[in-house]
């Protein structure tokens, strides 16, 4: 069975929601998708290596929309490692789902970019490592 984490989308510091923008009002911050995956790359660069390597089975990719309906910036499908047992074996890989579009809504600049996707790549992870949002906010990651 296949459980997802869905992550609402979280206001940090320095980003808000987009009004409108002109004739591109779907985003505030103008980024191609390679420089937002190369964000990505960043972001999974700054997690330390000891924790790269207890990741199983999962494979991070990006979007550029959630479902319709969603309100996400990221979403973990899987089953975490702490849920994992003797019988989790021969299952497709786990997704970690970073959203670009909803990202660069919320976002006023490149700076702010740069942090709402280390925050939501890190956000990610830790549901791999069956963190919930309850201890997530505790931490101060939401």
């Amino acid at each position: 069975m296949r459980t997802g984490t869905h992550v609402p989308v979280r206001r940090s510091r320095g980003c808000r929601v987009a009004g409108s923008l002109g004739e591109n009002a779907d985003v505030a911050v103008e980024m191609g998708r390679e420089r937002f995956e190369e964000l990505v790359g960043d972001a999974l660069d700054e997690v330390p290596e000891e924790l790269l390597a207890l990741m199983s089975n999962v494979v991070i990719l990006v979007e550029d929309d959630p479902p319709p309906g969603e309100d996400l910036l990221g979403l973990y499908e899987g089953h975490a490692l702490t849920e994992r047992g003797w019988d989790y074996a021969g299952v497709l890989p786990d997704r970690i789902l970073i959203y670009r579009n909803p990202i660069l809504r919320i976002c006023e600049n490149d700076d702010d970019v740069v942090e709402e996707v280390a925050v939501t790549v890190v956000h990610e992870i830790a549901h791999h490592f069956g963190i919930d949002d309850a201890r997530l906010h505790e931490l101060g990651w939401d």
